[in-house]
């Protein structure tokens, strides 16, 4: 597959990749876009089928270095996104290395045992932590931008609720709910990520509406 540059695009709608193959991810961006006359494809529709090394010591660094890669490989329009858990107790982590926190090929359930063999036996005023979203939108050279979203929460003492995904299972949203607990449409209502798309919808917004 041949990658797709920025001179393909009709004057009518404009591509845009998301820098990820997620399916779900690209339908959320493809709702948040949509209105601004975005064509959303992910990098294997764009051709880019490249490994992105996430070296970076923060969110903002991966983000941009997925979102780069991506343009600078394509010439499109291209937005990226890095999230993760960060826990105080922990000094931050296991911030940008949650996926891969219990080692590679863990499970979900994986990274949650580790988190609370970890924070076993701390005080309730010491579980403090929050989940972050970091998009980077890059428009042209030269033009692009960083939002951060972050939801506040703390580390529960074990597992609660059946949805969600990752760590939502011990994060603990008030004293009764966990990030799990919540339905599809509350969750999408607080969390970090939809934090993060306010703030890029309020930066589309005075850029092409």
């Amino acid at each position: 597959m041949e990658l797709q540059h920025s001179d393909e695009q009709t004057p009518a709608r404009k591509r845009l990749i998301i820098a990820s193959n997620n399916a779900g991810k690209i339908r959320e961006f493809k709702e948040l876009l949509s209105p601004y006359g975005f064509d959303v494809i992910s990098m294997l529709e764009a051709g880019f089928n490249e490994e992105i090394v996430e070296d970076g010591d923060t969110f903002e660094e991966n983000a941009h270095i997925k979102a780069r890669a991506v343009f600078e490989a394509t010439g499109v329009p291209t937005i990226a996104d890095d999230s993760g858990l960060e826990i105080d107790f922990l000094n931050g982590d296991p911030g940008v290395y949650s996926a891969r926190y219990a080692g590679e090929g863990a499970t979900d359930k994986d990274r949650c045992d580790k988190v609370l063999r970890e924070m076993h036996g701390v005080a309730r005023e010491l579980r403090d932590a929050r989940f972050v979203c970091v998009i980077h939108f890059i428009y042209a050279e030269d033009d692009e931008y960083s939002v951060r979203g972050e939801i506040n929460g703390y580390i529960g003492d074990k597992p609660h609720g059946r949805n969600g995904f990752g760590y939502d299972p011990i994060f603990m949203v008030n004293e009764d709910e966990s990030m799990a607990d919540l339905g599809e449409e509350e969750k999408n209502k607080i969390s970090h990520r939809a934090e993060a798309f306010k703030k890029l919808s309020d930066i589309l917004k005075e850029k092409f509406s």
